[in-house]
């Protein structure tokens, strides 16, 4: 599939690029800032349609109205085990539609032997919350 990542309109050069990383894949503090990371608790699941992999997920992060995201974590985890579960989200990248769905933030995981494992909050907090 291809994506781009750009207004219809826009082309690569009317958008401001961030700056790449610094030598050794390193990122400076503020291109580590610009990443928006809150906790979110997971409303509703179903799978999608056609697909072995996706979720798609209702997640409350406090503003009122939910936010639907679709996460390749199906072979990894069921609906039911993750209804009114918080985990760790990415919230302000741009909106990407998979299978015809948007999504409108990114779950975090880590790819571990036997599966994936999702972040996390130690207790439960606001939705909404900021990670630091």
């Amino acid at each position: 599939m291809n994506w781009w990542p750009f207004g219809k309109s826009e082309t690569p050069q009317q958008v401001a690029q961030p700056a790449a990383p610094a030598a050794g894949g390193l990122v400076s503090f503020e291109q580590f800032a610009g990443v928006e990371l809150r906790i979110g608790t997971i409303l509703e699941v179903e799978p999608v349609q056609g697909s072995e992999k996706l979720l798609k997920l209702s997640v409350d992060f406090g503003e009122g109205q939910p936010r639907q995201v679709v996460s390749g974590i199906a072979k990894s985890f069921s609906p039911e085990g993750l209804r009114g579960r918080q985990h760790a989200f990415v919230t302000n990248l741009a909106p990407r539609k998979m299978m015809g769905i948007e999504s409108q933030a990114m779950i975090l995981a880590a790819d571990a032997e036997g599966g994936l494992a999702l972040v996390a909050p130690s207790r439960s907090v606001p939705p909404g919350s900021q990670l630091h």
